[in-house]
């Protein structure tokens, strides 16, 4: 009695958190798709938490177990929010899967660093993405045309580098052949640009 209870609410939850979100993307202002995600995730499983505790039929439940139930609730709506539309939004290999079926189903191999510069980042206006992200997330500030990292930003990059050179894989398959670039990507980068804020 309680597993069915428990897969209806959790039903009602899923429907529920679908349509905020489609509500939200549809009708209202979003700065990042993440964070809009979570937060429409969030609403569903308060809300649909508020009537577990209010509807005489899931009695049957402790409190104990309708907290565990929020949890699972909550866990659940980030899950969605990182595994649905960030993913679909952020992710280059989507983008090389819908490019090819733009381009009839096919692209050369050799063509595929035309098609990111000169394609992917206009199309996806990915720097004003990127930019917005690190703004709302309060990594980055902009003064004068001046992109500078925060107290908050360098953490992250120090952690980021941190990770990336001591806990991503040392032997990973790229094009047929096992590498560590990725675990220092700047290794072979070209010398100090005239990019640099002065």
């Amino acid at each position: 009695m309680k597993i069915i209870r428990f897969a209806a609410a959790s039903a009602f939850f899923l429907v529920l958190a679908c349509a905020i979100y489609w509500l939200h993307i549809s009708y209202m202002h979003v700065n990042v798709v993440f964070y809009s995600a979570i937060v429409d995730g969030v609403m569903a499983a308060f809300i649909t938490a508020g009537l577990v505790m209010a509807l005489r039929s899931f009695s049957v439940f402790s409190g104990f177990e309708k907290l565990q139930m929020l949890i699972i609730w909550l866990l659940t709506a980030y899950a969605l929010a990182i595994s649905v539309p960030t993913v679909l939004d952020r992710s280059l290999s989507f983008y090389i899967l819908e490019k090819l079926q733009q381009r009839g189903g096919g692209i050369q191999q050799s063509r595929f660093a035309e098609v990111f510069t000169d394609e992917y980042l206009k199309e996806h206006r990915l720097v004003d993405v990127r930019l917005t992200e690190q703004l709302e997330s309060g990594t980055i500030r902009i003064e004068n045309g001046c992109v500078r990292l925060t107290p908050k930003g360098d953490g992250l990059a120090s952690f980021s580098r941190f990770f990336r050179r001591h806990l991503l894989p040392k032997q990973r398959l790229l094009m047929g052949q096992y590498s560590d670039d990725l675990t220092d990507p700047f290794r072979h980068s070209a010398a100090q640009k005239d990019y640099t804020c002065r």
